[in-house]
């Protein structure tokens, strides 16, 4: 017997909703296709001639075939050096990135629109330069119009290097990657976790299993990328039997060990070997996190700027304090939905399916605790956490919710380093005070002070 919470099979996830992460395209994709762009492109306008009467001959090329030729060679040794450049400063970012902020943002940055847009036009450029200057000459004529599209690509380089460099400049900044973080783990949130009053769960109620269960083991390692919940419910449905996950989205699973567990809904024995090839092609594994199913990954990625920040090669409690901003509005969000596991139901309404969630008191620990332990000695940062908690206490909807709060609270407390000056201290207490304040609804007091100083840093 174990608690549930009850979905319709309607809230499931959708083959559109699994292949939203697979359709971010790799960095290579788009300069692919933009050089395939270019080549046709030369291929075509090579042939045609802007001689009068052609309306447009007065756009035809002002100069004989050897100052085109010297054009062409000239926009293709300029294309690809900057294309080298570029390269370059995206290589830098990502190094930049991975030490100083967390090397779970690379992700991110390999899925740039703007930097594969940037990729492609170069190449598509450097490409119909080449071949232009193949083809160029053969009949002793001007290729007007591969002239005039070598002066638009020309153009359309010059204006990708500078929206280039604004737009690196802006990303490399923390506050853009924070914010960048936030909003996609926001949307994970909102997609994957039914608001506290949301109608189609039902309220907690125990399921009753008969019969010996059978273990469905993982035959290879790596994270939980995706629960595919139609393929697993067909499963169940066509074996009748319940399944329930013994992992979730960003677990990291091993091989050998359990993946799910399966009962007769006849409480018989259970036939094993079709639920094992549903399960196994239902819980998709991959080597890395991803956050198309797991918003705990989006709060991982901002803690681990905050603890970046207070390593001691960096010494910058300031972001690891925005870093906690951004986590506070991602935890009053989450202590706003309904947290644990979930009982999906097939066609005809029969409970086929338990996925396990994570509950308010693993995101807090995951907020916490290592911020916690790497800024005990600095009181900005515990007040900080104590902030947020405050927050937390303020959205809590239950007693389980403001004990996980309480208790966060009282580790804080008990974390503050013997180095630091009575009056920090004073601070931190003050601010833990006001924290228990909110959890017993005294709102108005928890949030009341002098000049602001309860809120800023």
């Amino acid at each position: 017997m174990f608690p549930l919470r009850v979905a319709d099979s309607t809230s499931t996830n959708s083959a559109e909703q699994r292949n939203a992460e697979r359709s971010r395209t790799p960095l290579w994709l788009w300069p692919g296709v933009g050089g395939v762009v270019g080549l046709v492109g030369a291929l075509v306008s090579v042939p045609v001639r802007l001689d009068r009467p052609h309306p447009l001959a007065w756009l035809g090329w002002p100069g004989g075939l050897d100052s085109a030729t010297a054009f062409l060679q000239a926009l293709a040794t300029s294309v690809i050096t900057v294309t080298g450049l570029t390269f370059t400063l995206i290589i830098v970012a990502l190094q930049l990135a991975s030490q100083q902020f967390s090397p779970r943002l690379l992700r991110e940055f390999t899925h740039d629109r703007v930097f594969k847009a940037v990729l492609a036009v170069l190449v598509a450029a450097f490409v119909f330069a080449v071949t232009a200057l193949r083809h160029v000459g053969h009949d002793g004529s001007v290729p007007d119009l591969t002239l005039l599209i070598a002066f638009g690509a020309s153009l359309a380089v010059l204006a990708a290097i500078l929206g280039f460099i604004a737009h690196i400049a802006r990303v490399l900044r923390v506050d853009t990657m924070m914010r960048a973080v936030h909003d996609e783990t926001d949307r994970a949130i909102e997609e994957f976790c039914p608001r506290y009053g949301d109608s189609r769960p039902r309220s907690p109620e125990e399921l009753d299993v008969d019969g010996e269960g059978g273990s469905v083991c993982a035959v290879s390692s790596g994270f939980v990328r995706f629960v595919d919940v139609d393929r697993l419910l067909r499963t169940a449905a066509a074996s009748d039997v319940l399944i329930r996950l013994d992992v979730r989205p960003g677990d990291h699973v091993v091989r050998g060990t359990p993946l799910a567990s399966a009962w007769s809904r006849e409480g018989g024995p259970v036939e094993l070997a079709d639920v094992e090839a549903g399960v196994r092609e239902g819980v998709v594994l991959d080597y890395e996190r991803t956050m198309e199913q797991d918003a705990a990954f989006g709060f991982r990625q901002l803690v681990d700027i905050a603890v970046k920040a207070l390593s001691p090669g960096i010494n910058d409690p300031v972001t690891a304090i925005h870093a906690v901003g951004h986590l506070s509005d991602l935890a009053v969000k989450v202590a706003g939905r309904r947290l644990g596991g979930t009982l999906h139901e097939d066609h005809r309404g029969v409970g086929r399916l338990v996925v396990p969630d994570r509950d308010i008191t693993y995101y807090l620990d995951l907020v916490c605790g290592q911020v916690r332990r790497y800024g005990r000695h600095e009181p900005t940062v515990l007040n900080a956490l104590l902030r947020m908690l405050r927050d937390v206490a303020t959205a809590t909807r239950d007693d389980e919710q403001r004990a996980a709060v309480d208790v966060q609270v009282d580790l804080i407390t008990a974390e503050v380093s013997s180095s630091l000056s009575r009056y920090d201290v004073d601070a931190v207490e003050d601010m833990a005070r006001r924290g228990r304040q909110a959890l017993t609804g005294d709102v108005r007091a928890a949030y009341h002070d002098r000049s602001g100083e309860t809120r800023s840093s």
